[in-house]
């Protein structure tokens, strides 16, 4: 099968190859799924996993991309829930072969039914933005009707799913992000818009939740903002941002099949709209993973015709 490839952590996506590779074979509980479209984020390329498996062993070359949505295709010993032939879509283990690839074995856990109406490339869109916004607000930020969210980078693939989700849930929403950015984040529904580069942040006033996707300066700053009981919610890691009155969350997404179908609903019912910036081929994956301008969204391979 033709696959993405990556072997050289210091060369980031310009070192990736499209090369051939065997097709992948089902393990105890996995399926094999015929990959039609594949998502990426470009920070996984600094993540321990992408070159390590479980125990800490060199598994390079590594074929990158977490999210998918395709057609099963096998099915490995014990597995239950899902069978050959069906459309779905998910996230696959962080420490194996990922999606960017013709085939993909995946634990059958980690996968969702998507129905028919819903295109592959939406498919792919939706597991790693949508699961992170879901996991975040509700699990995490403990997100309840009538409170205020900051959502830092709101135009982003992440920050359109938190300020879309959280306005669903009745938040009042403030996204944050460059000018450039105000336009799609107001569409993707928030009511306010702070200009990053332009505005002062603190005039905002205190918020409920801060779903934090940008650290650093950023991070310390929204965590002065959080109200008494409230949250600061953050997908970079550890962070010395700690609310006087409140709780700190760093957490990192995990596959959720009952999720996903909450997701994948709103999407069907016109309630969730996805942030596709760019769609490719395989064959033009590495020129999209390195573009010559900024894309405001996410880029989705589309793997089969």
């Amino acid at each position: 099968m033709k696959a993405i490839v990556v072997t050289d952590k210091a060369a980031g996506t310009a070192g990736m190859k499209l090369v051939k590779r065997p097709e992948p074979q089902a393990a105890i509980n996995d399926v094999v799924v015929q990959v039609h479209a594949s998502g990426f984020v470009g920070t996984e390329l600094t993540w321990p996993s992408t070159w390590t498996d479980r125990l800490d062993r060199d598994r390079t070359p590594s074929i990158p991309g977490h999210e998918l949505a395709g057609v099963v295709t096998a099915l490995g010993y014990g597995t239950t829930g899902l069978s050959v032939g069906q459309r779905v879509f998910g996230l696959t283990d962080w420490t194996r072969d990922g999606t960017l690839a013709e085939y993909a074995a995946v634990e059958a856990r980690n996968l969702a039914p998507l129905p028919g109406d819903v295109d592959f490339t939406v498919g792919a869109s939706l597991p790693i933005s949508g699961l992170t916004a879901w996991q975040g607000l509700f699990e995490h930020g403990r997100l309840q009707a009538g409170q205020s969210v900051l959502a830092h980078g709101a135009a982003g693939a992440v920050g359109s799913m938190v300020t879309q989700l959280a306005r669903l849930a009745g938040a009042y929403v403030i996204g944050t992000g460059r000018a450039a950015d105000r336009q799609k984040a107001l569409e993707f529904g928030a009511q306010e818009f702070v200009d990053l580069d332009n505005d002062v942040l603190e005039d905002v006033g205190g918020v409920d939740l801060v779903f934090d996707v940008i650290g650093g300066d950023i991070g310390k700053r929204s965590a002065r903002m959080i109200r008494a009981g409230g949250t600061l919610v953050s997908i970079v890691g550890p962070s010395e941002a700690r609310p006087d009155h409140g709780l700190a969350v760093d957490f990192v997404v995990e596959s959720d099949r009952a999720q996903l179908s909450e997701i994948v609903q709103r999407v069907r019912d016109g309630r969730l709209q996805t942030n596709i910036g760019n769609i490719a081929t395989l064959d033009e994956a590495v020129a999209a993973f390195n573009p010559s301008k900024r894309i405001s969204g996410k880029t989705i391979i589309r793997v089969r015709p």
